[in-house]
């Protein structure tokens, strides 16, 4: 999922646009070029990716006088998806450089590999600077790794502060991760502590879809097994992640919202509800949502297991004419420096390990939340999500969940039972299983 953005608030040094001087993906710094001639790289995105945004363009053109980069934008992934691939079916009408969403890479990497080049050998891409788990999406059956990580979603619990102290609980950041630390039946726990002494008017989580949602998202096995099976049915983690979501919703902890939706925007500013699963990205979310009279009010803490939701990939097609090109920008747009600074300018959180300890990652604090150290929460949070098998409709899977079976349990009160069975119906239908 793709998110509008406002920058995070870090300590920066001079190191961080230095980084940006560098060139990992050949050529050396202060420009070296391509090799050729003037060349036109594009670069199909969706939504306002940030690449653009941050500067990383005009910065790469600094380095490589003789390439122009023009960026192409569908403004939703569901839209963008489909063209995506059924350009990569024809060979034609693809840019040079195309993005991936991460709940769209199992897809890719299960039926387009072939169209696609092998990312892994391209100049300046150092396997080791990645999270392994990331670096393992984007790998083909047959060992090519066709997809680069850009951004990752690793999650914290982000908590109303005010509501927190009304209900009786702590509210400092650390006393409150340690309250549900390492299992997710904890914050079950505190969720029905909270509703002892509930605020009048509020609830203790925003939906249950999003509890499933983290709590699936943390599970070293999900929807599919390691030789490629779907497996939702029959494994037992991902039916315990589903009883316990819905009781959340059966024990009246939940405010019952559907996530993106006109009426869970408002909610933040309402401030109905104490607590949401939120990745790195969806703090700009909450900011802008919940607007001037949050700050303050809303802290992060560690989730009680870390996980992962959302991210994306950079793939170059085969089809494309200027492959060499392609891949030494999609090299250089991955690397540690430039991930560093898309988090600096838009908040995307890096899935290259390596740049963690850079300043402007390891020092990156948010002012709205009370300056938690968000640069160091999500990335042991990164750290520690589980190399988990993808497969080729878990987004089906995952959407069918939520918004077919969860929802009903959620909004119209049907029991956990009639909830998960309307859900493998519809997934079932859609999977034709």
């Amino acid at each position: 999922m793709r998110r509008s953005l406002i920058p995070v608030v870090a300590a920066l040094g001079a190191a961080l646009l230095g980084g940006c001087a560098e060139d990992p993906g050949g050529g050396g710094a202060g420009g070296g070029g391509t090799g050729g001639g003037p060349v036109t790289l594009t670069v199909g995105v969706f939504g306002a990716f940030g690449f653009e945004e941050a500067g990383l363009y005009d910065a790469y053109t600094r380095l490589h006088p003789e390439v122009t980069i023009r960026q192409t934008s569908i403004e939703r992934n569901e839209n963008y998806h489909s063209q995506l691939l059924a350009h990569l079916g024809s060979g034609s009408g693809l840019a040079d450089v195309q993005v991936v969403e991460a709940g769209n890479i199992a897809e890719v990497t299960a039926t387009r590999s072939r169209e696609l080049e092998d990312l892994g050998r391209a100049p300046g891409v150092d396997r080791g600077a990645f999270l392994p788990w990331k670096w393992a999406q984007g790998t083909a059956r047959d060992g090519r790794t066709v997809a680069l990580g850009t951004d990752i979603g690793p999650q914290g619990i982000c908590y109303r502060k005010d509501l927190f102290e009304k209900a009786g609980l702590p509210t400092d950041r650390e006393v409150v991760g340690a309250l549900w630390a390492g299992d997710w039946r904890k914050y079950l726990d505190v969720g029905t502590r909270y509703q002892a002494g509930e605020p009048e008017g509020t609830a203790f989580v925003d939906s249950a879809s999003g509890v499933l949602a983290a709590v699936t998202g943390s599970g070293d096995e999900r929807f599919y097994d390691k030789d490629g099976e779907v497996v939702y049915k029959t494994n037992p983690a991902v039916k315990d992640a589903w009883n316990l979501a819905a009781a959340f919703a059966t024990g009246g902890l939940t405010a019952r919202l559907q996530q993106f939706t006109p009426a869970w925007d408002r909610a933040f500013a309402d401030g109905t509800f104490a607590t949401v699963s939120c990745p790195a990205w969806m703090l700009g979310h909450i900011q802008d949502k919940s607007g001037p009279a949050g700050k303050d009010k809303w802290d992060v803490a560690a989730a009680p297991k870390p996980g992962n939701w959302g991210g994306s990939f950079l793939v170059v097609p085969s089809a494309g004419k200027h492959r060499a090109e392609a891949a030494r920008l999609a090299a250089w747009l991955t690397a540690p420096a430039q991930q560093a600074t898309l988090f600096e300018k838009r908040g995307s959180f890096p899935s290259a390990s390596a740049a963690y300890a850079l300043p402007v990652v390891a020092g990156a604090t948010h002012p709205y939340f009370g300056g938690a150290p968000i640069g160091t929460i999500f990335a042991r949070a990164a750290q520690g999500v589980p190399v988990a098998a993808v497969g080729p409709k878990d987004l089906v899977i995952s959407q069918n969940l939520a918004d077919i079976g969860m929802l009903q349990v959620d909004q119209k009160g049907a029991s956990a039972q009639e909830g998960w069975d309307a859900a493998v119906t519809a997934i079932d239908d859609a999977l034709d299983l």
